[in-house]
């Protein structure tokens, strides 16, 4: 029987057979997975990835980040790029450079957080995968400095940039690129000239080359060997988040909870092995002891030979956590992980299928979510010589039951979000304590030569 990915390659081939240049670019097993997620969501939000840089108030100038930013879309084919489905085929079809760079004026009772969460809120999903938003924070308490558990001092002299991107158009490897390129364009001036054509061509062939060799990689990944070891692994897994409360909102569609820390972290940073540790000690208290939750975690790159593309390349890998009634332990976890990452090119909705294959109830979805990042990895932006301050706005939806994520570096800094239309604040900031308590024994802890691999 063919896998997914053979499926979905043989439709592709035959939709664009004949098509020329006008041809739509196939979609990675990611950008596939994103498609299907906004499509089953009630309200058709997509998930969105936002970068926020605080600047000196005075110092953004809209039409000059506009013809910056509309540089990049040309150049780059994922950023002028819709996500469409054409004959059942999910595919990614070029428009026109469009990035919109809008004022977001504040209501009389708002802080830059508030309203560009409500600008996020409103997000048309048939618009372009980039978009900027800018605002003035004149609250005395803006938005915080990356990292930290609370707001860094005053707002009366800044305003917030915000760079949001559908996440059918990025992954964590894009967004250094895209905030490098995007401050060298608009340090060109008012005057730079769009792209020339074949360097624009080349882009292009070089994206499609890209996609073509990642679903060849989730071809071969996707083995009956590997499918049966995915089933066999996620055959007790079930959803286990609540359903949203009777006449509650539809979930994702309130400000989160939030919580945050600042931990003590060792020289090599935490191991992967532990991180997730610490979200099954989540788990445990927001889903009780006694179950497997399906939690999720990005893992992956470019394939080996692709060009440097901006692109959606990363898997998304589900880690079955048994929440008890005892802790596994870091070593057992460990073994179990390092045996998944064998697998981890399999792509999500192969695994989803895998495990229902081999009789597990889940429904696909992901209860928990883990991301990790390296501080000494994120992006600065300058524009004309003032670099921003990358700073955190709290509150966003976020797309599962509860999402952590995890910044490595001379500190541990950790952000856990939960959807309030699914969990309580009281019960949510009681795993987030677990969470934060586990992370707290395992830097105290860690061996020196210990790394994390980079998710």
């Amino acid at each position: 029987m063919l896998s997914i990915t053979s499926q979905y390659l043989a439709r592709y081939r035959n939709l664009v057979t004949g098509a020329g240049a006008s041809a739509p670019l196939p979609v990675t097993g990611a950008q596939r997975r994103f498609i299907l997620v906004r499509s089953l969501d009630p309200t058709g939000r997509p998930d969105l990835v936002p970068m926020f840089f605080a600047f000196p108030r005075g110092t953004v100038d809209v039409v000059r980040l506009a013809a910056a930013a509309n540089r990049l879309a040309a150049l780059h084919p994922v950023l002028r790029g819709r996500p469409g489905v054409v004959r059942g085929t999910p595919v990614l079809c070029l428009e026109q450079p469009e990035v919109p760079v809008v004022r977001v004026p504040r209501a009389p009772d708002e802080d830059a957080g508030a309203a560009l969460r409500r600008a996020l809120g409103a997000w048309a999903p048939d618009g372009p995968p980039l978009r900027l938003f800018l605002t003035d924070d004149a609250s005395e308490r803006g938005p915080a400095r990356y990292g930290e558990s609370a707001p860094h001092g005053r707002g009366d002299a800044r305003e917030v940039l915000a760079i949001v991107l559908d996440h059918t158009a990025c992954d964590g490897g894009s967004l250094a690129r895209i905030v490098g390129e995007l401050g060298a364009a608009y340090a060109e001036g008012h005057r730079a000239e769009l792209p020339a054509p074949a360097d624009t061509a080349a882009e292009l062939a070089a994206y499609r080359d890209a996609v073509l060799l990642q679903l060849d990689a989730e071809e071969r990944a996707a083995s009956p060997e590997a499918l049966a070891y995915w089933g066999a692994r996620l055959r007790a897994v079930r959803d286990r988040a609540p359903a949203p409360r009777p006449g509650a909102p539809v979930a994702g569609t309130l400000p989160s909870g939030s919580a945050s820390a600042i931990l003590p972290s060792p020289a090599a940073g935490v191991p992967f092995p532990e991180l997730l540790d610490a979200c099954r000690a989540a788990a445990r208290v927001l889903y009780g002891p006694g179950h497997v939750v399906p939690l999720g975690y990005p893992w992956g790159g470019r394939p080996p030979g692709a060009e440097r593309v901006l692109g959606c390349f990363l898997n998304t890998v589900v880690f079955p956590a048994a929440t008890g009634p005892a802790p596994l332990g870091a070593e057992v976890t460990a073994d179990a992980w390092w045996d998944d990452l064998d697998r981890a090119d399999v792509p999500f909705d192969a695994v989803a299928h895998a495990a229902r294959e081999a009789g597990s109830g889940w429904s696909g979805r992901l209860d928990g979510l883990l991301t990790v990042d390296d501080s000494r990895l994120r992006p600065v932006l300058r524009l004309a010589g003032v670099e921003g301050l990358e700073v955190y706005v709290d509150g966003r939806p976020v797309r599962g039951p509860f999402a952590v994520s995890v910044t490595q570096g001379r500190e541990l800094h950790v952000r856990m979000g939960w959807d309030r239309a699914v969990l309580d604040d009281h019960t949510a900031r009681d795993a987030f304590d677990a969470l934060a308590g586990a992370l707290g024994a395992a830097a105290r802890t860690a061996p020196a030569a210990d790394r994390c691999p980079s998710a």
